[in-house]
């Protein structure tokens, strides 16, 4: 966010020049940026990452609405809301880390030519273009690597924490012809996200990415079973467990939903699915395990001992997923300084065609409000 301030400085093209105003919020979710310092000032290691890592449960994460904008209740998502239908803005850019993977972005409106932006702006800066976003798996696509935000409809949580089914701080100001660009830019690079080509056996990989996350939700299910009894009077334990509950819940159906003999079916089907597709549902897969089992570590060492008796078992797992990462889907840690200049350049280039989207659809040659880059996790 401060690259992007001071890029706006220096240049007038993209304040009076570009007749905008640049809004930026720091952090949206200052709570959780909190949680996190144990990893944020390194050493930069899968490990330590994994077992300091924290992320909310989806109730408070402060991007969704479930129960739609007048039922928020986080007062970080009611700042947000408000700010969003004071301003206007032509453009609301949410800046976002992926861990394992590429980068890619979601956007409410087509820009024409981001795809064409980004894949310069990531072959410059040596950042793999997720071509098969787990996030966007279902989504319909703009181009390489960038991806269209369904909008918002009523369905049960499982599905809003699998398919941005609900309502959201993204979709929220779509009312006001905003265009939501969520950029997200990857910690730890994984070039194979990058391959479109068809895979070799589809269903081969399915079906063990499906028997991955099965087995890996089963251990974890039984050290979470040894460790609850013991959380009574563990300061916090609440929040830590909130997110461990989600991703248990989360992990069955999608084990399924991936499993070509149980989830490919006419009345869902899963999409085309190149290389690129794979790898990112085996990253996904593990990744919902580790993040588990890193919440897991953080519990019992906030309880000050390990009643039962987990903590060599988690960290053997840890390591070994960390491991797999790391050798098996050839994960290098990507600095800080180019995952910014990365962001940062992403940002300016939909900046740039959001102002010609907006001119295009008013037929006037000024754009109203401004850009509200948000820093997400």
């Amino acid at each position: 966010m401060l690259r992007l301030a001071e890029r706006a400085l220096a240049d007038p093209r993209l304040t009076e020049g570009a007749d905008a105003t640049w809004n930026l919020l720091l952090c949206l979710d200052p709570d959780g940026s909190r949680r996190n310092e144990g990893w944020l000032p390194g050493p930069y290691t899968l490990g330590r990452y994994v077992r300091h890592f924290f992320r909310p449960g989806f109730l408070e994460q402060p991007e969704w609405l479930p129960d739609g904008a007048a039922g928020a209740a986080l007062p970080e998502t009611r700042a947000l809301l408000d700010l969003q239908d004071e301003l206007r803005p032509f453009l609301q850019c949410s800046l976002h880390g992926v861990d394992i993977g590429g980068g890619f972005v979601e956007l409410t409106h087509d820009l024409p030519g981001l795809d064409r932006r980004l894949a310069h702006i990531a072959a410059r800066l040596g950042i793999p273009r997720e071509l098969g976003a787990y996030d966007a798996l279902y989504w319909p696509g703009l181009g390489p690597a960038v991806y269209r935000i369904p909008p918002p409809r009523r369905a049960d949580l499982v599905a809003a924490m699998t398919e941005a089914a609900v309502e959201s701080t993204w979709y929220h100001p779509y009312r006001h012809g905003t265009v939501t660009a969520v950029v997200e830019a990857p910690m730890w690079g994984v070039t194979a996200v990058a391959d479109g080509s068809p895979p070799a056996d589809r269903d081969a990989v399915l079906r063990a990415v499906s028997r991955t996350l099965r087995h890996d939700t089963d251990l974890l299910r039984h050290l979470l079973a040894r460790i609850r009894p013991h959380l009574a009077t563990v300061p916090d334990a609440a929040r830590l467990l909130a997110p461990v509950d989600d991703y248990l819940l989360v992990c069955p159906g999608l084990a399924d939903a991936w499993d070509p003999d149980t989830g490919d079916s006419p009345g869902h089907p899963l999409p085309a699915l190149s290389t690129a597709h794979l790898v990112a549902l085996r990253i996904s897969g593990r990744r919902l395990a580790l993040r588990t089992a890193g919440l897991l570590h953080q519990l019992v060492r906030a309880a000050g001992r390990d009643p039962g008796g987990v903590l060599p078992d988690l960290d053997r797992l840890i390591d070994e997923w960390c491991a797999e990462y790391r050798d098996g889907c050839g994960a290098r840690w990507i600095p800080v300084a180019r995952q910014a200049e990365y962001q940062a350049r992403v940002v300016l280039a939909a900046f740039e065609l959001a102002g010609r989207h907006t001119r295009a659809c008013s037929g006037s040659g000024s754009a109203p409000g401004g850009p509200v880059p948000l820093q997400r996790d």
